[in-house]
């Protein structure tokens, strides 16, 4: 079946009335600044802030929490549903990219950051799925297929999995992004997605470090 994976930018500010988001296949939340408060069901209530990641397939309400706030909201959704679109003034589809999956069930969603030092790089390399990045402060280069794409904060891509992958980072500033990935089930606990082009490479020193805020199966 036909998916797309969408990466929205939330921005919300500080108490801000409650939006409705219906229930999706796959959803992943996180906190670029400030905080934002969840009400999912009848009395659970819960306030995420800066740098944290939360997995909520489900319907819910969204808010403004204490500080206005800037949120990335990935959705995995079939490519004719548009049921979550916020208002424009609050929102805006930073890229919506088309995933040819079988049953869900066999797979995972995926939600990291990754840091690089100033001058950092991954070596070239592919990952067993596709996904959605966006980049939350520094610069990055993606070398892949011939082209070399530069991504300032705030700018997303789509890398499909397969296709051979180069990047470096800005030369004098630390970089980071955020990412969404839909992995085979059997990666979940944390197994890395990713598989070095060059043999060479796989026991050469990475200068990227990862953290990994959501790896959970898909239920539907």
């Amino acid at each position: 079946m036909n998916y797309e994976l969408r990466l929205y930018l939330d921005q919300l500010t500080a108490k801000s009335a409650s939006i409705e988001l219906n229930s999706t296949y796959a959803r992943a939340i996180y906190i670029v600044e400030g905080s934002i408060a969840i009400k999912n069901g009848v009395s659970t209530r819960l306030t995420l802030s800066q740098n944290s990641a939360l997995s909520i397939p489900e319907s819910f309400s969204l808010g403004g929490g204490s500080a206005d706030a800037i949120m990335l909201r990935w959705e995995l959704v079939n490519e004719v549903d548009n049921s979550n679109k916020i208002q424009a003034s609050q929102s805006t589809l930073l890229l919506a990219a088309k995933m040819a999956l079988g049953d869900l069930s066999q797979y995972i969603i995926r939600c990291d950051r990754v840091d690089f030092p100033p001058e950092g790089e991954a070596l070239t390399h592919r990952h067993l799925g596709g996904g959605i990045r966006c980049l939350l402060f520094g610069s990055i280069q993606i070398h892949t297929l011939g082209n070399i794409h530069t991504h300032q904060p705030l700018s997303a891509w789509f890398e499909a999995g397969p296709d051979a992958v180069y990047a470096a980072t800005d030369k004098t500033l630390a970089s980071a992004f955020a990412r969404v990935m839909i992995l085979p089930r059997g990666l979940i606990g944390g197994k890395t997605s990713i598989e070095y082009v060059n043999s060479e490479d796989k026991n050469k020193p990475k200068s990227q470090r990862y953290q990994i805020f959501i790896d959970e199966l898909i239920q539907h």
